[in-house]
């Protein structure tokens, strides 16, 4: 059975042009012509094709390709293998190349410019989740705590972010406490953990009054991609993240009645 040019290009997947080109280089001939000069291919050419694109999917050069074909007692398997190697090089470059954009990206999203070691040894298991990160920045880039939380964040050096850690692994602790001890979410020894909490964050990213406090502990009861920069995954509880948001607003009450004014943010 005869196919012409069109309907090979559609089989295949590939222009006109590019078996046109296949042609003048000798690398795909059709086996015959039709009365009006036409090229017509063959079944055997349809293979030949199909080897053509198979080797050219791997990346061999036209040229390598021509040498496979042309000696059917070549070892095939060699040229293989060296190409399976050549790839394999090419991914792991790759991946480089992608740990890299990685790293740029957190440094843009999450503000923290910390090699991986670094980033390891300060921040331990609390990780940032870059899909989360991202929605973050576009449903609050337009607010000036966004601006300033991410500003003052990529300022902080190593040192900084120690402390800052520090602080909050200490505070964790208490909270885990509190809730291990059944402490009630709006009693005054978790509000005073999310006080702590407000105050924390207006020490180290961007002025936080109780209304905004409101909003990001909503965010930690409604997705566990927040909540895990609080408390990692290996030490929460079921219904930690929604004590957290109760003692939160508990505490926002408590400012809205006026009765925490001892307590100043620094």
């Amino acid at each position: 059975m005869s196919y012409s040019v069109g309907e090979v290009s559609r089989f295949a997947g590939v222009t006109v042009r590019t078996l046109h080109h296949y042609d003048r280089a000798g690398l795909l001939s059709p086996s015959g012509r039709s009365r009006s000069g036409y090229r017509l291919y063959s079944d055997a050419d349809l293979a030949r094709l199909q080897q053509i694109l198979f080797y050219r999917e791997l990346g061999f050069t036209l040229e390598e390709i021509a040498g496979i074909l042309k000696d059917p007692q070549a070892d095939v398997v060699d040229q293989l293998r060296g190409r399976q190697r050549q790839l394999s090089e090419e991914i792991a470059r790759l991946q480089r190349l992608a740990e890299v954009a990685e790293r740029a990206i957190e440094v843009q999203q999450t503000g923290v410019s910390l090699t991986p070691q670094e980033r390891f040894e300060v921040f331990g298991e609390i990780t940032f989740d870059l899909s989360y990160a991202t929605e973050a920045e576009l449903k609050w880039a337009h607010t000036e705590g966004q601006r300033e939380a991410m500003a003052r964040a990529a300022a902080h050096t190593k040192d900084d972010w120690r402390q800052l850690m520090g602080e909050a692994a200490a505070w964790r602790a208490e909270l885990l406490a509190a809730f291990d001890e059944r402490e009630p979410s709006d009693g005054e020894r978790a509000m005073d953990l999310a006080e702590e909490h407000r105050l924390h964050i207006s020490r180290w990213f961007t002025s936080c009054p109780p209304d905004m406090h409101r909003r990001i502990a909503d965010d930690f009861a409604a997705d566990p991609r927040a909540f895990a920069l609080v408390v990692p995954p290996s030490q929460q509880r079921p219904g930690l993240a929604a004590y957290m948001c109760k003692a939160v607003h508990a505490n926002a009450a408590r400012h809205a009645g006026g009765r925490t004014g001892s307590q100043e943010e620094r």
